[in-house]
C-alpha cells in the first residue's frame, strides 16, 4: 500500500493510557477452530498447551473457544475502543500463534497508521522545535573547523572522583589536627 493511499495521523496514546495505571485495551480473544481439520492441528495444541497460561497471565482478557465444523481457524480480537481484528491463523505454527496473541494483547485496537511527524503537542510554539542547536552562538556559524580554540576540552566543575578526593583530604587533614591537639594536651598536663 502506497502512502498516498494509507491515511495519516498524528502520535497519540488511547485516553492516556499509562498516565495513572495501564489498562490493557483487548477485552476479548475468539479463536475459532475445526476439531477435524489438518490445519486447525496447530491451533488445537496451542489451545490444549499454552492457551491456559496466557488466560491465567491475562484475567483481564475473556477468551472465548469456538469449535467449528470444517471452518478454518481463525483469531478474531476485540478491543475496548470497538475495534475488531480478524486474521486467519490456519499457517500459523503454536509457537507463531502465541506471539500473534501476545502482539493482539498489547496493541491498542487503533488502526495502524502513517505517523505524520514523530511528534505533537496540543500547543504549538511560534518559535519552532527546539533542538540542541537552538541557542548556540553564532560565531560557530562562520568558524573554520578544525578549530583549535574549540578542540580544547573545558572542565568547568569538578568530577566526582575528584570531590570525593577533597572530602577525603578535609577529613584526615581534620583528624590530624584533632589528633595532634589531644595528645598535645594531653603530653603538657603530665
Amino acid at each position: 500500500m502506497s502512502s498516498a493511499t494509507r491515511t495519516s495521523t498524528f502520535l497519540k496514546n488511547v485516553l492516556l493510557n499509562g498516565v495513572g495505571r495501564y489498562v490493557c485495551q483487548l477485552q476479548r480473544v475468539t479463536l475459532q477452530f475445526c476439531k477435524n481439520r489438518g490445519d486447525s492441528k496447530e491451533m488445537r495444541d496451542f489451545i490444549e498447551k499454552d492457551l491456559v497460561d496466557f488466560a491465567r497471565n491475562n484475567p483481564g482478557i475473556v477468551v472465548y473457544l469456538q469449535p467449528k465444523r470444517h471452518k478454518r481457524p481463525y483469531f478474531r480480537a476485540e478491543y475496548l475502543n470497538g475495534a475488531k481484528i480478524d486474521f486467519a491463523a490456519d499457517n500459523y505454527t503454536r509457537d507463531e500463534l502465541g506471539r500473534w496473541l501476545q502482539h493482539l494483547r498489547t496493541r491498542s485496537g487503533v488502526q495502524i497508521q502513517r505517523l505524520r511527524k514523530p511528534y505533537h503537542t496540543d500547543y504549538v510554539s511560534i518559535q519552532g522545535e527546539w533542538t540542541p542547536f537552538t541557542n548556540l552562538p553564532t560565531e560557530l556559524n562562520v568558524t573554520e573547523f578544525p578549530n583549535e580554540e574549540l578542540s580544547r576540552v573545558v572542565n568547568r566543575q569538578p568530577t566526582a572522583t575528584q570531590l570525593v578526593l577533597e572530602m577525603a583530604e578535609k577529613q584526615r587533614v581534620r583528624s590530624s589536627e584533632s589528633d595532634g591537639t589531644v595528645s598535645g594536651k594531653l603530653q603538657s598536663d603530665t
